[in-house]
């Protein structure tokens, strides 16, 4: 295997769900056991770096040709649960949403037509053959989108400094969830939503995630990840940061009918995003 460059991929936040064994038909769960076993898994990081790796060659590979049979590990009161990554289906999509993210030319520079309408194609057949098919893990970059953050509570959060260099202990932020309570939040926030407001993006978006949710086992764990973003927020932000409690706040506010609670929760929210979308500008 080739040597993994130690270089750090920021930017990338991710929305996982962990599922235990028993939600596997043979021979995967087999497969999963035996690599939970392993002494050293990979990180998200270097997900992220193989991805990005194939992006390299020319002409470029916009979707692994093979799945991978990687996943990230987790034991939940004993349960050992895991969340596949499943790089070349959220190749696929990632790519379908590209139209919608870079103006043509530039995509055209990036990846010619001619790629992305033979991985078009090879998404069909492949869809065809695995209409179920859904992906444990959603990524989004430079931004926690807020309907994530319905799923969790402050309470949930967990934060770790870390050791101050990238290479060492990096900082985690994260928050950790069982299936039930995030389903059970997605369903209250949708009924105060909807009472408040007329269909935005925040409903679309938390019905979206809701209706992603219900496809795993119902003894599943969810996690929110700020992955690569910690490497591109100053510590200070990353320990002051209670996205999730301002957003359960402003949901609240709305439930009792309280306009004005429920605006300074969302400002705050403003506030603090706004200056992590000025540093992707300033990148």
């Amino acid at each position: 295997m080739p040597k993994v460059s130690s270089v750090i991929v920021p930017y990338a936040t991710y929305l996982r769900v962990y599922e235990p064994l028993a939600a596997f038909p043979e021979p995967e769960r087999s497969h999963w056991a035996r690599y939970a076993r392993r002494p050293a898994r990979p990180s998200y990081q270097e997900e992220l770096r193989r991805s990005l790796a194939d992006l390299l060659p020319t002409p470029p590979i916009p979707v692994p040709v093979h799945e991978s049979g990687d996943a990230f590990v987790a034991d939940v009161e004993g349960v050992l649960c895991v969340c596949p990554w499943r790089t070349r289906l959220r190749g696929w999509q990632a790519l379908e949403e590209l139209d919608e993210v870079l103006p043509r030319a530039v995509l055209d520079s990036v990846l010619p037509a001619l790629v992305r309408d033979q991985a078009a194609q090879d998404y069909e057949r492949w869809l065809a053959r695995n209409p179920d098919a859904r992906p444990w893990i959603r990524t989004a970059t430079w931004q926690v989108p807020l309907n994530w953050f319905v799923l969790v509570s402050d309470e949930e959060r967990e934060y770790d400094k870390g050791s101050g260099t990238a290479e060492d202990e990096p900082p985690v932020l994260r928050y950790r969830t069982p299936m039930v309570q995030a389903r059970r939040r997605v369903a209250r926030a949708l009924r105060a939503l909807r009472d408040a407001m007329d269909e935005g993006p925040l409903i679309d978006g938390l019905v979206d995630v809701g209706r992603w949710l219900e496809d795993f086992h119902p003894r599943s764990l969810v996690e929110l990840d700020y992955g690569g973003l910690v490497h591109a927020l100053p510590g200070g932000e990353l320990e002051d940061d209670h996205s999730a409690a301002d957003v359960a706040e402003g949901i609240e506010a709305l439930r009792r009918g309280d306009g004005p609670a429920a605006g300074e929760a969302y400002a705050r929210l403003v506030v603090r995003w706004r200056s992590v979308r000025d540093r992707r500008s300033a990148n």
